[in-house]
Protein backbone atom coordinates (compact mmCIF):
# COMPACT_ATOMS: atom_id res chain seq x y z
CA UNK A 1 0.00 0.00 0.00
CA UNK A 2 1.36 3.34 -0.71
CA UNK A 3 2.50 5.80 2.01
CA UNK A 4 -0.45 8.49 0.69
CA UNK A 5 -3.56 5.46 0.70
CA UNK A 6 -1.73 4.51 4.13
CA UNK A 7 -2.25 7.88 6.03
CA UNK A 8 -5.59 8.48 4.40
CA UNK A 9 -6.67 4.83 6.10
CA UNK A 10 -5.35 6.33 9.56
CA UNK A 11 -6.16 9.74 9.46
CA UNK A 12 -9.89 8.43 9.40
CA UNK A 13 -8.94 6.17 12.37
CA UNK A 14 -7.79 9.24 14.20
CA UNK A 15 -10.67 10.68 13.61
CA UNK A 16 -13.01 7.98 14.98
CA UNK A 17 -10.97 8.04 17.95
CA UNK A 18 -11.25 11.07 18.61
CA UNK A 19 -14.65 11.10 18.32
CA UNK A 20 -15.06 8.07 20.59
CA UNK A 21 -12.91 10.24 23.11
CA UNK A 22 -14.38 13.62 23.12
CA UNK A 23 -18.26 12.76 21.71
CA UNK A 24 -18.94 9.20 22.63
CA UNK A 25 -17.22 9.11 25.91
CA UNK A 26 -16.42 5.35 24.84
CA UNK A 27 -12.07 6.01 25.78
CA UNK A 28 -10.21 7.86 28.13
CA UNK A 29 -7.54 8.64 26.04
CA UNK A 30 -6.64 8.89 21.91
CA UNK A 31 -4.09 7.03 21.59
CA UNK A 32 -1.00 8.28 19.44
CA UNK A 33 -1.69 7.47 15.61
CA UNK A 34 1.54 7.40 13.58
CA UNK A 35 1.42 8.36 10.13
CA UNK A 36 3.48 6.92 7.09
CA UNK A 37 6.52 9.22 5.50
CA UNK A 38 5.12 10.37 2.38
CA UNK A 39 7.59 11.46 -0.27
CA UNK A 40 5.38 13.36 -2.24
CA UNK A 41 2.98 11.00 -4.45
CA UNK A 42 3.22 8.74 -7.39
CA UNK A 43 5.04 11.08 -10.36
CA UNK A 44 4.88 8.66 -13.12
CA UNK A 45 4.17 10.33 -16.36
CA UNK A 46 4.55 9.35 -20.36
CA UNK A 47 6.41 10.42 -22.88
CA UNK A 48 5.04 11.31 -26.21
CA UNK A 49 6.62 7.91 -27.49
CA UNK A 50 4.84 6.26 -25.03
CA UNK A 51 1.79 8.12 -25.37
CA UNK A 52 1.43 7.38 -29.19
CA UNK A 53 1.78 3.63 -28.35
CA UNK A 54 -0.69 3.35 -26.10
CA UNK A 55 -3.35 5.19 -27.65
CA UNK A 56 -2.64 2.25 -30.64
CA UNK A 57 -3.27 -0.32 -28.87
CA UNK A 58 -6.57 1.29 -26.99
CA UNK A 59 -9.89 0.21 -27.96
CA UNK A 60 -11.06 3.26 -29.56
CA UNK A 61 -13.67 4.55 -25.96
CA UNK A 62 -10.26 4.12 -24.04
CA UNK A 63 -8.17 5.54 -26.42
CA UNK A 64 -10.58 8.22 -26.46
CA UNK A 65 -10.70 9.19 -23.03
CA UNK A 66 -6.82 8.66 -22.13
CA UNK A 67 -6.63 11.33 -24.87
CA UNK A 68 -9.23 13.57 -23.50
CA UNK A 69 -7.88 13.29 -20.09
CA UNK A 70 -4.03 14.06 -20.52
CA UNK A 71 -5.72 16.88 -22.97
CA UNK A 72 -7.98 18.50 -19.71
CA UNK A 73 -5.89 16.82 -16.58
CA UNK A 74 -9.82 15.89 -15.44
CA UNK A 75 -9.79 13.19 -12.83
CA UNK A 76 -11.02 9.49 -13.83
CA UNK A 77 -14.20 9.58 -12.52
CA UNK A 78 -15.09 13.63 -13.91
CA UNK A 79 -13.92 12.23 -17.32
CA UNK A 80 -16.55 8.51 -17.01
CA UNK A 81 -19.42 10.89 -15.37
CA UNK A 82 -19.05 13.75 -18.02
CA UNK A 83 -22.13 14.52 -19.30
CA UNK A 84 -22.94 17.00 -22.78
CA UNK A 85 -24.77 19.48 -20.57
CA UNK A 86 -21.72 20.38 -18.93
CA UNK A 87 -20.18 21.07 -21.69
CA UNK A 88 -20.11 24.57 -24.30
CA UNK A 89 -18.40 24.10 -27.46
CA UNK A 90 -19.20 27.49 -28.16
CA UNK A 91 -17.37 29.55 -25.27
CA UNK A 92 -14.82 26.26 -24.96
CA UNK A 93 -15.33 25.19 -21.59
CA UNK A 94 -16.47 22.59 -19.56
CA UNK A 95 -17.67 22.85 -15.80
CA UNK A 96 -17.13 20.51 -13.16
CA UNK A 97 -19.53 20.92 -10.59
CA UNK A 98 -18.45 21.48 -6.89
CA UNK A 99 -20.47 18.57 -5.57
CA UNK A 100 -18.09 16.54 -8.52
CA UNK A 101 -14.95 18.08 -7.75
CA UNK A 102 -12.50 16.46 -5.18
CA UNK A 103 -11.45 19.74 -3.79
CA UNK A 104 -15.35 20.86 -3.20
CA UNK A 105 -15.23 23.83 -5.75
CA UNK A 106 -16.64 24.32 -9.17
CA UNK A 107 -14.00 23.49 -11.90
CA UNK A 108 -13.95 25.41 -14.71
CA UNK A 109 -11.78 23.46 -17.81
CA UNK A 110 -10.80 25.32 -21.10
CA UNK A 111 -10.62 23.73 -23.96
CA UNK A 112 -7.78 22.64 -26.24
CA UNK A 113 -8.08 21.47 -29.54
CA UNK A 114 -6.66 18.03 -28.44
CA UNK A 115 -9.86 18.19 -26.22
CA UNK A 116 -12.10 19.78 -28.73
CA UNK A 117 -11.45 16.73 -31.14
CA UNK A 118 -12.44 14.01 -28.81
CA UNK A 119 -15.96 15.93 -27.93
CA UNK A 120 -16.25 16.42 -31.85
CA UNK A 121 -15.71 13.09 -32.62
CA UNK A 122 -18.08 11.54 -29.57
CA UNK A 123 -21.32 14.12 -30.55
CA UNK A 124 -24.33 12.14 -31.38
CA UNK A 125 -22.67 8.78 -30.05
CA UNK A 126 -25.22 9.64 -27.17
CA UNK A 127 -27.44 11.80 -25.61
CA UNK A 128 -26.50 12.66 -22.21
CA UNK A 129 -23.32 10.98 -21.69
CA UNK A 130 -19.95 12.16 -23.48
CA UNK A 131 -18.26 8.24 -23.26
CA UNK A 132 -19.96 5.45 -23.55
CA UNK A 133 -19.28 1.70 -24.67
CA UNK A 134 -21.82 0.21 -26.48
CA UNK A 135 -24.56 2.54 -25.43
CA UNK A 136 -24.01 1.75 -21.84
CA UNK A 137 -22.14 4.14 -19.24
CA UNK A 138 -18.53 3.64 -18.34
CA UNK A 139 -18.18 2.74 -14.58
CA UNK A 140 -14.52 0.89 -15.03
CA UNK A 141 -11.16 1.98 -16.76
CA UNK A 142 -8.94 -0.80 -15.72
CA UNK A 143 -10.37 -3.40 -17.41
CA UNK A 144 -8.61 -6.27 -18.85
CA UNK A 145 -8.77 -4.47 -22.44
CA UNK A 146 -6.86 -1.44 -20.41
CA UNK A 147 -4.11 -3.68 -19.20
CA UNK A 148 -3.65 -5.84 -22.17
CA UNK A 149 -2.88 -2.22 -24.34
CA UNK A 150 -0.70 -1.50 -21.39
CA UNK A 151 1.18 -5.24 -21.99
CA UNK A 152 1.22 -4.42 -25.74
CA UNK A 153 2.25 -1.28 -25.90
CA UNK A 154 5.41 -2.30 -23.29
CA UNK A 155 4.15 0.52 -20.29
CA UNK A 156 4.75 -1.01 -17.20
CA UNK A 157 4.02 0.64 -13.58
CA UNK A 158 1.63 2.89 -15.23
CA UNK A 159 -2.21 4.02 -13.82
CA UNK A 160 -5.02 5.56 -15.37
CA UNK A 161 -4.51 8.44 -12.98
CA UNK A 162 -0.94 8.77 -13.93
CA UNK A 163 -2.43 10.35 -17.25
CA UNK A 164 -3.37 13.73 -14.80
CA UNK A 165 0.65 13.38 -14.01
CA UNK A 166 1.22 12.99 -17.79
CA UNK A 167 -1.25 16.12 -18.39
CA UNK A 168 0.74 18.19 -15.64
CA UNK A 169 4.21 17.41 -16.47
CA UNK A 170 3.55 18.19 -19.88
CA UNK A 171 2.70 21.03 -18.94
CA UNK A 172 5.06 21.87 -17.14
CA UNK A 173 7.84 20.69 -20.05
CA UNK A 174 5.64 23.52 -22.29
CA UNK A 175 6.50 26.19 -20.48
CA UNK A 176 3.42 26.61 -18.25
CA UNK A 177 4.01 28.04 -14.70
CA UNK A 178 3.21 26.79 -11.38
CA UNK A 179 0.12 29.16 -10.96
CA UNK A 180 -1.37 28.82 -14.06
CA UNK A 181 -1.37 24.64 -14.00
CA UNK A 182 -2.69 24.87 -10.87
CA UNK A 183 -5.67 26.69 -11.87
CA UNK A 184 -5.95 24.27 -15.19
CA UNK A 185 -6.44 21.07 -13.09
CA UNK A 186 -8.26 22.08 -10.40
CA UNK A 187 -5.59 21.85 -7.52
CA UNK A 188 -6.67 23.46 -4.39
CA UNK A 189 -3.37 24.99 -3.12
CA UNK A 190 -0.37 25.70 -5.39
CA UNK A 191 1.72 23.43 -2.72
CA UNK A 192 -0.13 20.36 -4.88
CA UNK A 193 1.70 21.30 -7.69
CA UNK A 194 4.66 21.88 -6.36
CA UNK A 195 6.43 18.93 -6.96
CA UNK A 196 6.09 19.13 -11.13
CA UNK A 197 8.30 22.68 -10.45
CA UNK A 198 11.59 20.34 -10.99
CA UNK A 199 10.10 19.40 -14.66
CA UNK A 200 10.72 22.86 -16.18
CA UNK A 201 13.54 24.33 -14.03
CA UNK A 202 14.70 26.80 -17.26
CA UNK A 203 11.96 29.31 -15.45
CA UNK A 204 13.97 29.62 -12.32
CA UNK A 205 17.24 29.96 -14.55
CA UNK A 206 15.85 33.05 -16.19
CA UNK A 207 14.80 34.18 -13.13
CA UNK A 208 18.29 33.69 -11.88
CA UNK A 209 19.79 35.53 -14.48
CA UNK A 210 18.00 38.64 -13.95
CA UNK A 211 20.46 39.27 -11.25
CA UNK A 212 22.83 39.98 -14.10
CA UNK A 213 22.30 42.95 -15.11
CA UNK A 214 22.55 44.76 -11.58
CA UNK A 215 25.97 42.64 -11.51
Amino acid sequence: MAPATANRYMALVRTILLRACNEWEWIDRVPKVGMMKDSGGRMRSLTREEFSRLMTELPEHLADMAKFSVATGLRQVNVTRLLWRQISLERLHLCVGADQHKNGNAHAVPLNQAALSVLQKRQGVHPTQVFTYEGKNIVQVNTKAWRNALVRAGIEDFLWHDLRHTFATWHREAGTPIHELQRLGGWKTQSMVERYAHVAPEGLQIAACRLDVLM
